[in-house]
């Protein structure tokens, strides 16, 4: 099976359920934001704030459309949606999955979106930024899943189940 990349809103659960999955499957997991900090040397907050969103964007874009993984399951940084070569990137090593959660949902679970590290312009709001980004996410997701009412394992289950359909069909 090929890599599993996990996109999504910040605070849907990608990197909680991506370990919980990959522990199921018996894949490795690896989180994209934790690479870009590892790589430029710097916390995707200070990216930010030194380069702005256009500059954090394009090295997020660039390091993520570098990844190599094998049997991975990937939990991606919410606007990776947002670098064109990284999507592209990630259709080609594997199976590209949207954990879709209510805009309520997201709002309850985020907290200091700047210390977090969250890509937003400049006096947009949570939810404009979540209606901005949801369209992105449809469009390059292979699979859907609704998280909502879900507990991690229970997704975790279901991704499984879905991306072992989605290769059968194939």
């Amino acid at each position: 099976m090929k890599n599993i990349i996990l996109i999504g809103m910040p605070g849907c659960g990608k990197s909680t359920i991506g370990v919980v999955l990959a522990k199921m499957i018996g894949y490795r997991f690896t989180d994209s934001d934790i690479i870009i900090q590892e790589k430029d040397g710097r916390l995707l907050c200070e990216i930010i704030e030194q380069e702005g969103i256009e500059g954090f964007n394009a090295i997020e874009d660039k390091i993520n459309s570098e990844i190599k993984a094998d049997r991975t399951v990937i939990a991606t940084g919410g606007s990776v949606i947002y670098g064109k070569n990284a999507m592209e990137h990630f259709k080609q090593i594997g199976v590209i999955v949207y954990i879709r959660m209510p805009f309520d949902g997201i709002k309850m679970r985020l907290g200091d979106l700047a210390k977090r590290g969250v890509s937003m312009k400049k006096g947009q709001t949570l939810k404009e930024l979540y209606d901005e980004r949801v369209p992105l996410y449809e469009k390059y997701a292979d699979i859907i899943i609704d998280e909502k009412g879900k507990g991690v394992s229970e997704t975790a289950v279901c991704i499984k189940d879905k991306v072992k359909l989605y290769f059968a069909q194939k």
